[in-house]
């Protein structure tokens, strides 16, 4: 299933995709909500972000050939960091550059969406403590990055994490293809098989570190593929089983 959260004649709604319409929920799915009667045309609604997590996790340097291009060792164990939950921002939402950075970068990645209260759970729980995946791209502000001792301000910045365009629930998280574009021009290509760390070992590790909650997002990490984006700039980010999150970019 896909499932979206929009707005929709002043409301915000979450709702089931079907044939073009959306089918609303009587609350929040994430939270046990049942499908409602009400629905309207999926071209009559805005698309959100499609979950308000209480925390954005998110694993860095789980793609080797992106640690390589950023002159990163592979850590021994998962690299956990965080985004506040300010920098979300939603499908067609733009992207706005600080003017603290003059190297913004886009960082396209499988996001994991947290269904069920979630500490200390083994890799075979871990399917069962998952609502579903979206997508996520991780803004970085590069030069922020080797510049900071830490990463909290070069991956924080407001609308340095878009996510959508909607939670798909039923995905073979083994096989697929990622890919980033800047205007229509291929930036990142990968697949999810050369993720170091898989989905449920990397929900099984930060679960054993920190307490997860229904709604929290985990970004599992960029594969390889440096590309800058600047003001004017249409950013699309795809996964095939889920679809493409486009975001335009645009200055303070």
């Amino acid at each position: 299933m896909q499932i979206v959260r929009a707005s929709h004649n002043g409301d915000i709604r979450h709702g089931m995709m079907s044939e073009g319409q959306v089918v609303f929920y009587l609350g929040d799915p994430i939270l046990g909500a049942e499908l409602g009667e009400e629905s309207a045309p999926l071209s009559s609604v805005k698309l959100l972000a499609p979950v308000t997590p209480g925390k954005v996790v998110c694993i860095g340097m789980n793609y080797r050939a992106h640690a390589a291009e950023i002159s990163i060792d592979v850590p021994d164990e998962p690299l956990i960091f965080f985004k506040p939950i300010s920098a979300i921002i939603g499908p067609e939402d733009a992207i706005v550059l600080p003017r603290q950075s003059d190297q913004v970068e886009l960082e396209v990645e499988l996001a994991i969406v947290i269904g069920k209260h979630a500490k200390e759970v083994s890799y075979d729980e871990a399917k069962n403590h998952i609502f579903g995946f979206t997508i996520g791209n991780d803004v970085t502000a590069r030069d922020l990055q080797f510049s900071d001792t830490q990463w909290a301000r070069s991956k924080g910045f407001d609308t340095f994490c878009p996510l959508g365009p909607w939670i798909e629930t039923e995905l073979d998280t083994n096989s697929l293809k990622l890919e980033s574009r800047i205007n229509g021009h291929s930036r990142q290509r990968s697949k999810s098989s050369d993720m170091i760390t898989d989905v449920y070992e990397i929900v099984s590790y930060v679960s054993r570190n920190l307490t997860l909650f229904p709604g929290d997002v985990i970004l599992t990490g960029s594969p390889a593929g440096l590309a800058r984006i600047e003001t004017g700039d249409q950013v699309e980010c795809e996964i095939t089983g889920i679809g493409v999150l486009h975001n335009p970019v645009s200055w303070r």
